[in-house]
């Protein structure tokens, strides 16, 4: 599931002068997983091909000393749909995650999810956008065939089985997967659960294995929703709160410190 397969990133990056583009391109252009960089100044704007998350390229370019916002992100080819959930839940797990249909077989999934004990957690799509309960109002796995659960790779599992995401030892999971079965179009208005434990895929001996993959608690969800696609997204203030967009970059992805309506509707977040 996991791909070298490119995608397009569009950054805001505060620049003022040539020689700060300069410092950008060079940290970008240094790395083998990016293909292609183009910097406009007076935009204060980066456009970076890359097959590295857009956590990795965000870090590369703020290596600089520049703050960057992900604005977009879109396929080599023609637009053919972006989401993205942002993930609140138990204590202090939050994230972010967006899906990118790359063709009509390949979706990417490129996420960040903080807050996570160290080690394996069960990703899902789920078959609600119910968050009156938490998470536990999400419904199941998404399943319109009627499948078994199973990995990511299997032909028979849930079209919402995406495997595990692995969280370093500071609690943080920054992951890029790409999933045949998984299309943007069927996923928007549905969730995204993160889970507390590892995700068996099916070939585990407890009762739970064929249906959930006995993943445990479900920690943090958050809802699927239309995102901006490349340039796209104009936003210099957020709306929902009058803060510019740098001040947004400042504040937590989600949970304390943010509006909770805000936190709870990602069309209105980046």
């Amino acid at each position: 599931m996991d791909t070298h397969r490119s995608a397009k990133l569009e950054f805001a990056v505060q620049m003022t002068c040539e020689s700060c583009a300069q410092k950008v391109r060079a940290a970008l252009e240094g790395n083998p997983g990016v293909q292609v960089v183009n910097i406009d100044v007076g935009k204060e704007e980066v456009l970076v091909e890359s097959a590295l998350t857009s956590a990795e390229v965000q870090n590369l370019i703020e290596s600089t000393g520049r703050r960057a916002v992900l604005k977009g992100i879109g396929g080599p080819g023609r637009d053919l749909g972006a989401a993205v959930a942002m993930l609140a839940g138990v204590g202090p797990v939050q994230g972010v995650v967006r899906f990118l249909q790359l063709s009509g077989e390949h979706c990417l999934i490129d996420g960040t999810i903080d807050g996570l004990e160290p080690g394996p957690h069960g990703i899902h799509v789920h078959t609600l956008g119910d968050l009156t309960q938490d998470c536990l109002s999400c419904g199941e796995h998404y399943n319109p065939f009627g499948r078994q659960h199973g990995g990511p790779g299997d032909s028979e599992r849930h079209v919402g089985d995406l495997g595990n995401v692995v969280a370093g030892p500071d609690g943080r999971a920054s992951f890029r997967l790409e999933d045949a079965q998984l299309k943007v179009w069927d996923v928007i208005g549905r969730s995204l659960v993160v889970d507390a434990g590892e995700d068996d895929l099916g070939r585990g001996r407890h009762f739970l294995s064929k249906q959930t993959g006995n993943s445990g608690q479900r920690l943090a969800c958050g809802i699927i929703a239309r995102s901006a696609g490349l340039f796209e997204n104009q936003k210099k203030i957020c709306a929902c709160d009058g803060v510019t967009l740098w001040e947004e970059r400042d504040r937590p992805l989600a949970g304390k410190g943010r509006r909770k309506t805000h936190s709870e509707t990602p069309s209105a977040h980046l």
